[in-house]
């Protein structure tokens, strides 16, 4: 199968390249390197330098006709996104209808759309929170995650476009970038490792759903083969709060140095935690790496890069 991985040179996306060339398919990446970096794709990848608003995709479609697109490409920071909302619906979903619209009149037949549980709720949901449950993004971000899921249902109603969204929770894991405001643990084991303080953002009680990178890489590889329509939530149905998550780092790494607390961000949400059993039922797909095992993993993969 010849497919396309926006972002693919990125974090979540270069891990579900590599599985993908490991798989046989032919893949080829579109990124313009605003956050990812050559190194961390794998041998055998087509390469291709392009923001996905870019006048250059649509030739680019017509040229390749990929089968399938797994679209991780995104302006992915919420904070960003409250800061500048034009911006964030300029490539989250300009950018996202010029990938449709090129891949529709080129004989795209699926798309694997990595959304965002995370941010497509509010505080008022039910916890663990089923797909059931309307989106009520409170972040420009997360308002175009979740409008970008309706245009992909109107693709598949229109034009028999297959997809499939992920609303993930917050992704962790080696690769992911501890430069940006996203990324908690990217940051945070950053931070360690230059002997500079760790700052959380409010009281840390406030909770996520963590799910490790590998873990998703194998939710996207079910997703390819799946005939279902529609969205699914991909998590572990385990709320992990800051202040935890810090001493799991602690533990992890042995350095027993206290954070400081500042002030709240705006845009964010006070809690996150996702059912996934409809990934379980559908997919087949359950979470398998534990948080402990997964910070672990993302401490000794930021210690060994120094």
């Amino acid at each position: 199968m010849h497919i396309l991985v926006t972002g693919g040179a990125g974090f979540i996306g270069s891990h579900i390249c590599d599985a993908l060339i490991a798989n046989g398919h032919t893949v080829s990446v579109v990124d313009n390197l605003s956050t990812g970096t050559m190194d961390n794709l794998p041998d055998g990848v087509s390469f291709h330098k392009l923001d996905i608003r870019d006048s250059g995709v649509e030739a680019l479609w017509a040229k390749e006709r990929f089968d399938l697109m797994i679209h991780t490409a995104a302006q992915m920071d919420v904070r960003k996104s409250v800061e500048d909302p034009v911006y964030d619906a300029d490539v989250n979903l300009k950018g996202t209808l010029q990938l449709l619209e090129a891949g529709r009149k080129n004989g795209l037949k699926k798309v694997v759309f990595l959304s965002s549980g995370g941010a497509g709720y509010d505080d008022s949901v039910p916890f663990p929170t089923p797909e059931s449950v309307p989106m009520r993004p409170v972040s420009p971000y997360g308002i175009a995650k979740a409008t970008t899921e309706l245009h992909l249902r109107f693709y598949h109603i229109e034009y028999d476009i297959q997809y499939i969204a992920l609303r993930l929770g917050n992704i962790y894991g080696p690769r992911q970038n501890p430069h940006g405001e996203a990324g908690v643990i990217a940051i945070f084991c950053n931070r360690l490792l230059q002997d500079q303080s760790v700052t959380i953002h409010g009281d840390g009680m406030q909770t996520r759903d963590y799910v490790y990178v590998g873990d998703v890489v194998r939710a996207v590889e079910a997703a390819m083969k799946t005939d279902f329509n529609g969205s699914l939530n991909i998590g572990t149905s385990v709320e992990t709060n800051v202040v935890d998550l810090y001493q799991a780092l602690r533990d992890a790494s042995r350095i027993d140095k206290d954070p400081v607390h500042g002030p709240a961000k705006p845009g964010e949400v006070r809690r996150s935690c996702l059912d996934v059993s409809q990934a379980e039922a559908i997919l087949g797909w359950k979470a398998q790496v534990p948080f402990h095992e997964g910070v672990k993993r993302t401490w000794e993969f930021f210690q060994n890069k120094r």
